[in-house]
């Protein structure tokens, strides 16, 4: 007979291996619910730049390097090209307007003068001798209307008498009637020779005017090349200093080449180059200082110029109002420009955490200064000692503001 064996109550070894799994499983999943898996870095606190958040005043200006230049320069060309025959003013002299810097010499312009000082000769023989020509049949014009006239009045006054005659049945008819013509014939052709006389007076009037003219535009012309002769002499436009002068003997020089420059030192400017992402906010007119001889000097935006170059765009500067003393061209002044007023902001001060974060996050301080925890912020405005933070920080927080190279991949740092 079969014997009924009875079941074992409790746990029995066979199940172990699935309590173990099943606990392992559920401290696997409260990890994964509960637990901080943020990446944690230990770091030496003593090597930090830890710096408070403040609400303050925040300047909104930036500094720039900026260089004194000449308030302008006159690019100095010949006229006329040539050959450098002497330089008289060498580089850095001091000229004033008018004196002369280089001569030059050029051949081909004294053969032109000389081929316009002959054809002007020419052609004022010419016009001397047609004027003899006209004055000539002018006389002899003159000398036959004379002859005409004297011829008219006889035929005149033979006209009358034989009109008398006739009258009295002195003379035939055919006698009278002939007079009678020759009168006529004779008024007819003095007439005609006075329209002539005329025709020709007017005519030669207007030859000798464009003869005259012609002939003086040729004396303007010779004059004209004759100053050119004088631009060979290359001269100063303006007082100034001779900044630059790119010229030696013999050298062939065409007109117009830019040989040198002369700095106008009446006043300064400061040319500064800033960058691109405040070519939107920089404008003609904004105020802008610096330090110099335990003194403040005023500027202000004379001229932005749009061109970007390498990230950055060229202003000139003007001063307002006194000038350093012994100023000198190229000397560097590091201004402060002026972007807008003053606002009352969050505030951290610069530092290099923002060349891996970009102001885009930053790592926080605990209040136990035990640990620094990394939060998303946004970065506004900037100055030379701070940034404006417009979100994610609260004065009176601390933050690590130095430089982030070794740990920007961590959450939290702990501070040793």
């Amino acid at each position: 007979m079969d014997i009924q064996l009875e079941k074992k109550k409790g746990i029995q070894k066979k199940h172990v291996p699935y309590i173990a799994g099943g606990a392992a499983l559920l401290a696997l999943v409260l990890w994964i619910v509960f637990g901080n898996h943020a990446s944690t870095l230990k770091v030496d606190g003593k090597s930090l730049n830890i710096a408070d958040v403040r609400y303050g005043k925040f300047n909104d200006y930036i500094r720039v390097n900026g260089q004194v230049q000449p308030i302008s320069v006159v690019q100095l060309s010949p006229e006329e090209g040539g050959i450098v025959r002497q330089k008289v003013v060498e580089e850095g002299a001091h000229v004033r307007k008018g004196d002369i810097i280089l001569l030059l010499s050029n051949s081909n312009l004294d053969l032109q003068i000389l081929n316009a000082e002959s054809e002007l000769a020419e052609k004022q023989n010419l016009l001397r001798n047609t004027q003899v020509t006209m004055q000539q049949d002018k006389l002899n014009n003159e000398t036959e209307k004379v002859q005409l006239d004297i011829d008219t009045q006889r035929k005149r006054r033979t006209y009358r008498q034989y009109e008398r005659l006739y009258e009295e049945r002195l003379i035939s008819r055919e006698e009278y009637l002939q007079a009678k013509e020759d009168f006529e014939a004779s008024q007819k052709k003095h007439a005609l020779i006075s329209e002539r006389l005329k025709q020709d007076s007017l005519y030669r009037t207007i030859q000798m005017d464009q003869m005259e003219d012609n002939l003086q535009n040729m004396r303007k012309n010779v004059t004209l090349i004759r100053e050119r002769k004088n631009k060979l002499e290359v001269r100063a436009t303006i007082d100034g200093e001779l900044g630059l002068l790119d010229a030696e003997l013999g050298q062939n020089i065409t007109a117009g080449q830019m040989v040198g420059q002369i700095n106008d030192l009446s006043d300064y400017k400061i040319e500064a180059m800033i960058d691109e992402h405040y070519i939107d906010r920089v404008t003609n007119g904004l105020p802008a200082t610096f330090d110099r001889q335990a003194s403040t000097f005023e500027l202000k935006v004379r001229k932005v110029y749009p061109e970007v170059r390498e990230g950055r765009f060229r202003t000139d500067f003007v001063f307002v109002g006194k000038r350093p003393e012994n100023i000198r061209s190229g000397q560097t002044y590091y201004i402060d420009l002026q972007l807008g007023e003053p606002t009352e902001s969050v505030l951290i001060p610069k530092g290099t955490f923002f060349q891996v974060t970009g102001g885009n996050w930053i790592f926080v301080v605990d209040k136990d200064g035990k640990k620094a925890y990394r939060r998303k912020i946004r970065i506004g405005r900037q100055n030379p000692q701070f940034y404006e933070v417009t979100e994610g920080l609260e004065p009176g927080e601390r933050v690590i503001v130095s430089g982030y190279e070794s740990y920007k991949d961590n959450e939290v740092l702990v501070l040793d």
